[in-house]
């Protein structure tokens, strides 16, 4: 069990980022701290006022985890990261799509331009960034654009030369007036070289020029020039203070570090391997594992076992993989992952920049976990890959690494539904569940729509190896007994696929008492590892087809009465959705209102209209209410 008191007294005192779970593992806040130690212990102490909101959320967390950085600025940027990629429930103060901004440089054009820009696009632009102060990155430009004298208009040079008059800035020496046509490509890229050699963090001669310019203005009573200057400064190095939690080129990479234990023990040693998940240019979470070693095994061996068994087990294999040091057989690696890939994969070991402070954060990272976390990551095991390794012995089978399970959900047989849930060494993996929605059976009949649903999973044509359905699992799990399992096994059996199929059968209290397989139902202790995990799998079938099931009825209760409607199609229905939030709202309308909305003209304003508010349209209004 996680001890929220014992694992408080590990905090560290450093900058980070803390993530909340609940009892069903789902991450409901995320925050960041200027030391995680004061700022994740402040939500556990009683003489705090919280506030509700807060109050409610603590009493929900079952564990906690939390990433350190090397500022207070990563942090920042990482927990952006986060609450974008998980949208925890607790953060609804966060939900904006808030964006940091970034200093692009146009490298394409012939004549490249200095911009502010909100996101960073996958196009042969290069992009700084991003940073957290908008005003600074819009002073810097300024400077940039008045240090090396570069274009700021939109013309289309070179072929626009000479069709207009150069603008005030090439009047006042702001900028070379490549527009004019007197200044070639080459001589205009000698400037833009100096930006990007600026912008990359080689600054000090510009900032030493400027605080001798502010002491001269300053000697000479200028302050108004000095304090321009003093504030060019400020923003110049709160430019550098660029962090590397998200990076310059939007590419999926994995960062890969390990950190192993100095015991004296003679035979084997702890290690943990951490992995950050970089996706389009983000970090957007980690994960790590702990492992036992042999005693004399180097860094290098246990990077290089590593990966062979990580991206032997992960359906998707991002196109750079960065190290902490040189594996030896490196090339071979990288041919596998990227046949896997099917698309070239590389393997690095920065030696310099922002690259080898990301691995350098995931070395320091995984130090901490093997430190400070070891007993939490062995139960960790224990209840993920330890409770597998009990479910393998009681159904007397081996190598368990996907399990694939499913669940059907109606109400008297309205809007059928199935869902598919999929854990990986016991972990849910939430990017591969699936939702099916019945399409061949009428009626409430459970055992035909889970037919139906098996048929569909196992005959999907793929989209490649990272689609979801591109992967069979080891073990197929069934929401039952026998029945179950029987449909099951004649589907697998009709598609020629074996994967061994086993049922959850529950008692009369609707809790799992023991597994249905290969005819006999096995007993299974209820206190054991892998009686938690076969429980939280069917919750969480359950618990998925539900919600689908409650999403598509809320939408067929909210459109039904729209949809009885003459004229009134998808794109009408939505546009007076969004416009009068409801259907109160389109009742209460006026004529001219509901005409003035989206895609809505005068006649299908009438039908509406008429429809809440003639006789038989009100009676017929109420039926469908």
């Amino acid at each position: 069990m996680f001890q929220i008191e014992e694992e408080l007294k590990k905090l560290p005192a450093k900058p980070g980022v803390y993530l909340m779970h609940d009892e069903r593992d789902e991450i409901i806040y995320v925050g960041k701290a200027v030391s995680l130690k004061n700022r994740v212990r402040q939500y556990f102490q009683s003489s705090r006022n919280k506030g509700a909101k807060i109050e409610q959320m603590v009493t929900h967390i079952a564990r906690f985890e939390y990433i350190i950085t090397d500022s207070e600025l990563e942090a920042l940027v990482l927990e952006s990261n986060l609450i974008k990629e998980h949208r925890p429930k607790y953060n609804t103060m966060l939900k904006d799509d808030k964006s940091y901004p970034f200093i692009k440089v146009t490298v394409q054009e012939a004549y490249p331009r200095v911009l502010f820009a909100r996101r960073m696009k996958k196009d042969k632009n290069r992009y700084f960034g991003p940073y957290t102060s908008a005003g600074a990155v819009k002073d810097v430009i300024e400077l940039v654009r008045k240090l090396y004298q570069v274009r700021s208009c939109s013309r289309t040079l070179p072929r626009d030369c000479g069709k207009d008059r150069p603008c005030l800035y090439y009047h006042m020496k702001q900028c070379t007036g490549p527009c004019t046509g007197n200044v070639s490509q080459e001589a205009y890229r000698e400037n833009i070289q100096k930006v990007l050699k600026f912008l990359n963090g080689d600054f000090q001669e510009t900032i030493d020029a400027l605080t001798e310019k502010m002491q001269e203005a300053s000697e000479e009573m200028r302050f108004e020039d000095a304090a321009e200057c003093r504030d060019l400064i400020q923003s110049i190095r709160k430019i550098g203070e660029r962090q590397k939690i998200t990076a310059y080129g939007e590419e999926d990479r994995d960062i890969i570090a390990v950190a192993m234990d100095e015991s004296l023990d003679l035979r084997e040693q702890d290690a943990v391997v951490q992995v950050f998940f970089m996706r389009s240019g983000r970090l957007i979470g980690r994960d790590h594992f702990y492992l036992r070693v042999a005693r004399g095994d180097t860094k290098s061996q246990v990077l290089s076992s590593f990966l062979k068994q990580f991206y032997a087990g992960t359906p998707f294999i991002p196109k750079e993989i960065m190290l902490q040091t040189e594996v030896e057989d490196r090339e071979v690696i990288e041919e596998w992952l990227s046949s896997r890939r099917k698309q070239r994969v590389h393997i690095i070991v920065p030696k310099k920049g922002t690259k080898e402070k990301l691995v350098e954060l995931a070395r320091e990272n995984a130090r901490m976990v093997l430190d400070k976390d070891r007993e939490r990551i062995k139960r960790e095991e224990g209840r993920t890959i330890g409770a597998v390794h009990e479910v393998e012995e009681w159904l007397g089978l081996k190598g368990i690494v996907r399990m694939e399970a499913f669940d059907i959900s109606n109400i008297s047989g309205f809007e059928s539904v199935g869902s598919m849930v999929v854990y990986e060494k016991g972990r849910p993996k939430k990017s591969d569940y699936r939702k099916f929605r019945i399409k061949s059976v009428q009626g409430p009949n459970d055992y035909a729509s889970m037919e139906e649903v098996l048929t569909r999973r196992f005959t999907h044509e793929t989209s490649g190896e990272f689609d979801s359905f591109a992967r069979m699992p080891d073990l197929l799990l069934m929401d039952g007994g026998r029945g179950q399992v029987n449909i099951a096994l004649g589907v697998l059996e009709k598609l020629g696929i074996r994967i061994p199929v086993c049922g959850m059968v529950k008692d009369d209290h609707h809790r799992t008492r023991g597994l249905y397989f290969n005819n006999n139902e096995i007993p299974i202790e209820t206190n054991s590892e892998g009686f938690r995990l076969i429980t939280r799998i069917q919750d969480e079938a359950h618990r998925f087809a539900i919600e689908y099931h409650r999403s598509l009825r809320s939408r067929e209760q909210v459109h039904s009465v729209l949809d009885d409607i003459p004229g009134i199609g998808e794109r009408r229905r939505k546009a007076l959705m969004r416009r009068f939030r409801g259907i109160e709202g389109i009742r209460e309308a006026s004529v001219e209102e509901l005409a003035e909305t989206e895609s809505m003209n005068a006649a299908s304003a009438k039908q509406v209209y008429d429809f809440f508010h003639l006789p038989v349209k009100t009676e017929k209004t109420q039926q469908n209410h």
